[in-house]
């Protein structure tokens, strides 16, 4: 299968502030491939990486080691994808992009409509973007990728501050992109929500790469070792329903 990205032995450090000038560490040494059309999970706790190998991967930093391939240039729905309207109406939005590009002014108003109409939002095309939902912030920032001609998608926590209608609008779309050949990244720790859609399951912890395969290789084993808890767990009682 084809790659959409290849990282191979990438490391990330910074500056640190400490008397001596050493480097703090980010990610050390990182080796993999995600393959086109492939739903990947990157999973780990706060603070693994998970967010320096998204800016990384989408070309906004630059690693300190080792070598980066990308077929296409991905596009990024943040974790709060709100800060990332910049239209008062969910049209004017996904048009933004395609000007700043310069697409042709005869090919852009196609291109939004059937933006909008992919992640079923061309009902509310003109409805304000401030007052969508967090589902809806998500699907438009979706649309105005997809708008951009984008065949790679990252998605950053994206289950974060949504409730169950949001966490399921966002697993609809997101099945719906694989369906449609897209390549979709999602950095996240909420595992339980979305491993089922995953053919590719990767692990950070504290900058390393601790695990890559798949999610049933993945979950029968002892997750809790890098800081993740195994989203395989039975609740029969509301005595279960603690994190311990």
């Amino acid at each position: 299968m084809e790659s959409a990205v290849k990282l191979e032995h990438v490391s990330k450090s910074f500056a640190s502030a400490s008397p001596d000038g050493k480097k703090t560490p980010a990610l050390l040494d990182i080796s993999f491939s995600v393959e086109k059309g492939s739903v990947t999970i990157v999973g780990g706790a706060n603070g693994s990486g998970k967010s320096v190998l998204m800016l990384l991967i989408s070309s906004l930093m630059k690693p300190s080691a080792g070598k980066i391939t990308v077929v296409s240039k991905p596009g990024l729905v943040f974790q709060d994808a709100a800060t990332q309207i910049l239209g008062d109406t969910a049209r004017e939005d996904v048009s933004v992009g395609p000007k700043n590009l310069k697409m042709s002014k005869k090919e852009i108003p196609l291109l939004v409509e059937n933006a909008l109409k992919s992640v079923a939002l061309l009902e509310k095309a003109d409805f304000p973007a401030e007052f969508l939902s967090g589902g809806e912030k998500r699907r438009l920032a979706v649309a105005s990728i997809l708008a951009m001609k984008r065949d790679i998608i990252i998605f950053d926590e994206p289950y974060a501050n949504l409730d169950y209608p949001g966490v399921v609008d966002v697993n609809k779309l997101i099945s719906a992109l694989h369906g449609e050949g897209k390549t979709v990244i999602l950095l996240t720790h909420e595992l339980e929500k979305c491993l089922g859609l995953a053919d590719h399951f990767l692990i950070l912890q504290k900058g390393r790469l601790v695990f890559d395969g798949s999610p049933d290789e993945a979950v029968k084993l002892p997750l809790e070792q890098w800081a993740i808890r195994n989203p395989i767990t039975k609740y029969e009682s509301v005595k279960d329903l603690i994190w311990r």
